[in-house]
């Protein structure tokens, strides 16, 4: 049986996606709608709250939250050319962006009333960060993990199956988790981990729906992707043309990949003796 391909460090995740931030901005799918709508019916998101953001990126989380009218937004982005897009995209006064890691961020205890992590909680060591998160909790302050998951175990993925053997012997992210669940697909794993951390949490919300793309948009998508960005140039460029080159010929310019928008929300328990 062939051994299962090495995953990428947590530490890559902090400086895997800031080549070009505007390609990443544009080319990463927006969260749909209905994931706001949950966050405002069970994370509490409402005007004047304070909200919390690990792992900003160019801000596709960042930008609805700030629809929503928080008093403040303190958003923690590790790599300097993504905090800074983000500095200069959202602008807005409400908006604080912290150029350091989770770890490593100074941050006042129970200061936040939701914290929210978009896409990006895979790259951190899930029970120690959540219990840190519960220790920057106000009293009934909620956290909100999300993810906008590439793929869907239930359905026929005709372009992953056609390109696999394009990604042979490559590193994989932090977030392909294990088996035939991602992380963010691996209900039971998160659930343990909200457990552990002295948090009661809500049903997982999983929103399946279909992203298009033609050559260009695989593309540039796929050169997004963790795994992709840690390939010296020579073989990223030579795996972005394979993967246009198919989307071409075999798929007739038009891709579909399936998408999971997957929804965790969960509140400190009472009695959690969590430290930020």
């Amino acid at each position: 049986m062939a051994n299962a391909p090495a995953s990428l460090e947590r530490s890559f995740g902090s400086t895997a996606f800031g080549a070009d931030p505007a390609n990443y901005h544009a080319a990463r799918p927006p969260y749909p709608q209905a994931t706001w709508d949950a966050l405002v019916q069970r994370a509490g998101l409402r005007a004047g709250i304070d909200i919390l953001e690990i792992g900003a990126g160019t801000g596709l989380a960042t930008i609805p939250l700030l629809k929503h009218d928080p008093a403040r937004l303190v958003a923690i982005e590790p790599d300097a050319r993504l905090a800074a897009f983000l500095a200069r995209t959202a602008a807005d006064p409400r908006l604080t962006v912290v150029g350091e890691t989770f770890e490593d961020a100074e941050l006042r205890p129970t200061s936040f009333d939701l914290v929210v992590s978009a896409t990006a909680f895979h790259w951190l060591d899930a029970v120690p960060a959540l219990k840190r998160i519960g220790g920057l909790l106000r009293d009934n302050g909620a956290v909100a993990l999300i993810w906008n998951d590439f793929g869907d175990a239930g359905r026929a993925d005709p372009f992953h199956e056609a390109t696999a053997h394009l990604f042979e012997g490559h590193r994989v992210s932090t977030g392909r988790g294990s088996g035939r669940l991602s992380f963010a697909s691996d209900a039971d794993a998160r659930l343990a981990d909200f457990d552990a951390a002295g948090f009661v949490s809500d049903k997982p919300q999983f929103l399946r729906w279909t992203l298009a793309l033609d050559p260009t948009g695989v593309r540039a998508l796929y050169s997004t992707y963790s795994n992709v960005t840690a390939l010296p140039p020579v073989e990223r460029t030579r795996l972005l043309d394979g993967l246009a080159e198919i989307a071409t010929r075999q798929f007739g310019g038009r891709v579909e990949r399936n998408m999971t928008t997957a929804i965790y929300t969960a509140r400190r328990a009472p009695d959690a003796h969590l430290a930020a």
